[in-house]
């Protein structure tokens, strides 16, 4: 840690940090010296009188779920069988292998093994020594023993309960207290302690759970606990690892009651989620570090919060529930037509608690769920129907609930500033088909720690026709070593323009950056014919020529989207403009029409036209330098195209892109720039008898 940083640092900061390192020492080296309560859980029951999740507890859910959702029982028994063989789907891994016995310390993917010592000492970043230690953690967190769970509740088989012992009793004696990777995080430890909590409720009543293990558990409980309660993130990562831990500490507060600091626990937790709702879900519902992914993490640990909080009495403000429903809302908007979350930021592809197999932009049970929790109609017409989710947590009650709700979309127009977190969703309506733009006008990830943030700013998404076109990156993962990290998260990877070759900002390690650049939303509007926004960000004024760049987004009812960007500075630069595509087809003609889709069909057809001379080139799994890559999930990276518009010459400079869907992909329409001496100032869409105009201070589209 630098001086600088150091004075930044509040008295109750330092004395936070400190008392935590000195707790790692003492544990360290001395644990043997700790009170006895601190290592061993006095003998009782294991649960109190808290009432839990209703439909893990229910029998009527299994019978529900096979008429409400038959699939998910096919989903979740095949998933078990393959947890019996020793086979895990982790992230956007499929049947990674950890041996026999489980070594719960190995990453199969790098082959690497973490080493076997106080956790104090390991880091979990050193991807050379522990390889990546998110999908070792991923094991650990032991959500597929929850699978097992469901499929005992489904089954009765009493295989998936003694799979479950086995593993539970070998993790407590490979893994002591404190000892490994596994302790390192506490987040880890509170979503591990989650899993068990849900696991040992679903495998009530089974033979092969008897006390004896009830009892190592309930010891072990306790110990993640007071592991967390001791090592909160409250400087490390005060975003979704704060309140992850919060909700442990809610869970084994209220679930643990006769244990001691149960109910300070259960205080502590409750607390700090209610003060983070009001830090990390800004004015608009956006979640403070600029990451669909990890908003839906927080929209799931929140709902999580209140379910279980109303279950057993505990206040929740309303002014938390208010700050639940914006993040929601904000979710809700930036959907795509077709219902998938769309990628911005970082995504690493874990869930919660992953009560059915779900894609990771896949939002549709956190809507369910939430429709029911909030009764909103909207979140119904999100969620398509009632989830498997939404009977686990909620019970047969939500049923009623559900089905009573009129599914309809949000009211209000469809096109959408979220001013506080930077976004503006141009949208032509609320249908399936329908046209849609997302413009990045935030500042590169949160205040407090840009690293789940991207360099993406005026960066967009498109989607026409219901279909996704321009796309974001996505991720990948978080190791660093080989380049891949810093690619998906650089300028260069996203539908935005790169100066001289560099991006809006420079990684410094795998959570850093070395500046924190913002964007700035100048207007936006929607009209009778067309919405459009604009927006601005100045972080190439480190430049030695600093340069301005400015974009403006239109999208017309007619159908197709122009994108304006002007650069302004006073000496000659590179100029890169990129468009993501979504993995599909695409080419480069003649007449510099790319064409992206198949032939024959609907696609989408994009031409720049430049106030210098241009060159257009495609870019698909290229590996020196990277560029053409999506990211689905984490651990999985596949080749799609990269549009790549390129010129060299003296500032300001002005580049106009249409983006125009098509019916058959093989004709281009008649288009023509509009120049008035060396400004272009719009188009005329022959074809369609339009002509956009781009000249006065608002966009104006004109009809024959």
């Amino acid at each position: 840690m630098n001086l600088r940083r150091l004075l930044q640092m509040t008295p109750t900061e330092i004395g936070g940090r400190a008392r935590q390192e000195t707790s790692k020492w003492v544990d360290r080296h001395f644990s043997g010296l700790y009170p006895r309560d601190q290592i061993d859980a006095p003998p009782g029951p294991l649960w109190s009188a808290a009432a839990f999740f209703r439909g893990a507890q229910d029998e009527r859910t299994g019978p529900l779920l096979d008429r409400r959702a038959p699939r998910a029982r096919h989903r979740i028994l095949s998933e078990a069988e393959a947890l019996l063989r020793g086979r895990f789907d982790l992230l956007g891994y499929r049947h990674l292998d950890f041996g026999q016995p489980v070594d719960w310390h190995l990453d199969p993917v790098s082959g690497r093994r973490a080493p076997v010592r106080h956790w104090s000492t390991l880091d979990p970043l050193d991807g050379e020594t522990l390889g990546d230690s998110k999908v070792t953690w991923e094991l650990n967190r032991h959500q597929w023993m929850v699978r097992l769970g469901q499929a005992y509740r489904l089954s009765r088989d009493e295989r998936f309960a003694q799979a479950f012992c086995a593993h539970l009793l070998g993790w407590m004696s490979g893994n002591p207290r404190g000892v490994g990777i596994n302790w390192t995080s506490s987040l880890e430890v509170a979503f591990r302690l989650i899993s068990w909590t849900w696991a040992l409720h679903l495998f009530q009543g089974s033979p092969s759970v008897g006390p004896e293990l009830r009892s190592l558990v309930s010891r072990s409980l306790w110990q993640h606990a007071a592991h967390v309660e001791r090592y909160l993130s409250h400087y490390f990562s005060p975003n979704t690892h704060l309140t992850g831990e919060a909700l442990g500490l809610v869970y084994a507060g209220t679930l643990l009651s006769h244990l001691p600091r149960a109910k300070r626990w259960q205080t502590l937790g409750s607390r700090i989620l209610g003060e983070q709702s009001g830090q990390q879900i800004l004015g608009d519902g956006v979640y403070f570090e600029q990451s669909t992914c990890y908003q839906r993490y927080t929209a799931e640990i929140y709902l999580h919060f209140i379910i279980l909080a109303e279950l057993n009495g505990i206040p929740v403000p309303a002014d938390v529930r208010a700050s639940v429903a914006r993040l929601l809302d904000a979710l809700l908007v930036l959907l795509r037509p077709d219902g998938a979350m769309p990628s911005i930021g970082d995504a690493d592809g874990g869930w919660l608690l992953p009560l059915d197999q779900r894609a990771s932009s896949d939002a549709r049970g956190v809507f369910s769920t939430a429709a029911v929790v909030f009764r909103r109609p909207d979140y119904a017409w999100a969620a398509g129907e009632l989830a498997p989710e939404t009977l686990w947590l909620l019970g047969p009650a939500a049923v009623a609930t559900f089905d009573g709700l009129v599914p309809r979309p949000p009211e209000g127009g469809p096109t959408r500033a979220l001013e506080h977190g930077g976004y503006v969703i141009l949208r032509t309506d609320w249908r399936a088909d329908a046209d849609q733009v997302i413009l990045d006008t935030g500042p590169l990830g949160c205040p407090h720690s840009s690293g789940h943030g991207h360099a993406d700013l005026l960066g967009v998404q498109c989607s026409f026709r219901g279909r996704p076109y321009v796309v974001d990156p996505g991720t990948f993962r978080y190791t660093t070593a080989d380049g891949w990290r810093d690619h998906f998260r650089t300028t260069g990877a996203h539908s935005t323009v790169e100066v001289d070759g560099v991006g809006q900002a420079i990684p410094k390690g795998p959570f850093a950056w070395d500046s924190r650049p913002e964007s700035r939303l100048v207007r936006w509007q929607t009209t009778d014919t067309l919405d459009y926004a604009e927006a601005e960000h100045s972080a190439y004024e480190r430049l030695p020529d600093p340069v301005l760049h400015r974009r403006l987004v239109v999208l017309t009812r007619s159908g197709y989207c122009v994108v304006l960007d002007d650069l302004v500075g006073r000496t000659e630069h590179r100029l890169d403009l990129r468009f993501q595509l979504a993995p599909m087809p695409a080419t480069l003609d003649s007449d510099q029409w790319v064409r992206a889709g198949e032939p024959g069909e609907t696609g989408l057809l994009m031409r720049a036209f430049a106030s210098l001379p241009l060159e257009t080139t495609i870019a698909q799994g290229h590996s020196e330098p990277l560029a053409g890559w999506v990211s689905s999930d984490y651990g999985v990276r596949g080749p799609a195209p990269s549009v790549v518009y390129s010129m060299v010459g003296r500032l300001p400079a002005r580049i106009l892109t249409l983006l125009l869907p098509v019916d058959r992909l093989e004709d281009p329409p008649l288009v023509a720039p509009m120049i008035e001496g060396d400004s272009l100032i719009g188009l005329r869409l022959v074809d369609l008898g339009e002509t956009l105009r781009l000249d006065g201070p608002v966009p104006r589209l004109e009809t024959r």
